[in-house]
């Protein structure tokens, strides 16, 4: 029986997502990406309008298969990686890296920040994809406000003999003209930043703020601020983008490996995490994952209910592991820490549920080992090895988890500390407000004008208000 192209997707799905095209062996062939998956593959009907090497891919194609996402950003991003790891023989297009914007750092004296579409060379350091030029610009935006790096050419750097304007307005420290301390200790900064290490950052940053307002210098303290505002949209950029990498995984077969490696049967698999700022908000989060992937419906969030733990790690990695353990069953505990969370999760269980420890190490992506359910230390683990990635990706689920949680929960609590210290803005007044400008940060900057827009604010309270942000800084 000859089977139609038509007949391989009649099933496609109307939603965002990526497509694979195999040939008769099983063969990858292709991969693409489409806001509509069933209108972009509507398109290969037609062998007449397609270029001539798809022409050709297309009467190999035997089979279909397709990944749903949240997105047609994930979706790229999704393709992206599929197409640099698996290397489909027709994606002549995408295997040097021209399609997607990138960002780099040079190898100079003074590194430069700049973004590109073009092959990966050894003369930069080289992050991305990035989803769309707006997404990059944004992220180039963050580095300068935070780091102060140049985005000159070497031949501008060369000729300057005094700062240019990104200067005068504190996105660059100008190695041009001016002796530099701290250059290289901000491109290690960048460098965090941009591969996702922005959490400990903000922290140090959060608490320099907290010094430069406690000495009443609000000016250097909203300077700091605005830094944190910007990390924190960077990060949560790239937690999103992250996230679509998972399904690529082949969760059927690692888990079994993990199984063999343990000696276990596995199930279901918690991995629990901890996220607090100085103590305050302390929040714990529990994914779980199996045979068939992620395991959504037994995630767990909680909130800490012994402030006395509060700050505490140890301590309050008991009582959360305590409270999940008695709300399901699962066959493997997987804490992210050393040999301290190890013991204090065999504890909780009473040994009764073996627990695997997954280290950062001294070196983040570098030296990370396992403790064992036995309680000896494993680095032998290749690090290129899919039980290795296996164990690292549900690591950095959870840890996604935790701080998406913790960062929800600073928000309320922002929003309770903020607003409700302002004499006359009771429960309607605030949700008013927030209906209004969508977030505390937006009130904060707003101007007098623009309060007094808010429908039934009235005068005197959008006075009160606009008062209260601007006669102190933070």
């Amino acid at each position: 029986m000859i089977i139609q192209f038509r007949d391989l997707i009649e099933n496609a799905p109307m939603s965002p997502g990526i497509y694979k095209m195999y040939d008769k062996d099983g063969n990858l062939l292709y991969v693409g990406k489409a806001k509509n998956i069933l209108n972009r593959l509507r398109q290969y009907i037609d062998i007449s309008k397609l270029e001539l090497h798809k022409q050709i891919m297309r009467t190999l194609v035997r089979r279909v298969e397709w990944e749903i996402t949240r997105t047609e950003e994930d979706a790229l991003i999704l393709e992206q990686n599929l197409i640099k790891s698996l290397k489909p023989k027709y994606n002549i297009m995408l295997t040097d890296g021209k399609m997607y914007p990138m960002l780099a750092l040079t190898k100079h004296e003074f590194p430069r920040l700049l973004k590109f579409r073009g092959k990966i060379s050894q003369r930069k350091d080289v992050y991305g994809p990035y989803p769309s030029v707006y997404a990059l610009n944004d992220t180039i935006k963050t580095i300068q406000r935070v780091c102060q790096l140049r985005t000159c050419t070497d031949s501008f750097m060369k000729n300057r003999s005094r700062p240019c304007l990104l200067y005068q307005i504190g996105r660059c420290s100008a190695p041009c003209c001016i002796p530099q301390t701290n250059y290289d200790k901000n491109v290690q900064l960048a460098r965090r930043i941009l591969t996702g290490d922005s959490e400990p950052i903000i922290t140090d940053l959060t608490k320099l703020m907290k010094n430069f307002s406690d000495k009443m210098d609000y000016e250097n303290a909203a300077i700091v601020r605005d830094k944190i505002t910007a990390l924190t949209t960077t990060t949560n950029r790239g937690i999103r983008q992250n996230k679509t990498y998972a399904p690529n995984m082949q969760w059927d077969k690692n888990v079994t490996e993990l199984e063999q490696w343990l000696g276990l049967k596995l199930d279901c698999v918690g991995v629990f995490d901890n996220s607090h700022l100085f103590g305050k908000n302390p929040v714990g989060a529990m994914i779980a994952f199996g045979h068939d992937g992620f395991i959504k419906s037994a995630y767990r969030h909680f909130k800490l209910r012994d402030t006395k733990r509060a700050g505490n790690d140890i301590a309050m990695m008991e009582e959360f592991i305590t409270r999940a353990t008695n709300d399901i069953k699962l066959d493997l505990i997987i804490v992210d820490g050393g040999i301290a969370q190890w013991n204090i999760a065999n504890k909780v269980t009473n040994g009764k549920i073996p627990i695997l420890g997954v280290t950062k190490g001294e070196v983040r992506n570098g030296d990370e080992h396992f403790i064992m359910p036995d309680g000896s230390v494993n680095r032998t683990l290749p690090k290129d090895s899919a039980l290795f990635l296996l164990l690292r990706t549900v690591r950095d689920e959870a840890h996604r988890f935790v701080i998406t949680y913790h960062r929800s929960v600073r928000a309320k609590q922002l929003t309770a500390s903020c607003l409700d210290e302002i004499e006359g803005i009771g429960p309607i007044r605030k949700k008013q407000l927030l209906h209004h400008f969508g977030s505390v940060h937006a009130i904060m900057d707003a101007d007098l004008q623009s309060l007094l827009r808010v429908p039934e604010l009235g005068k005197s309270a959008a006075e009160k208000i606009y008062a209260y942000f601007h006669s102190e800084m933070l």
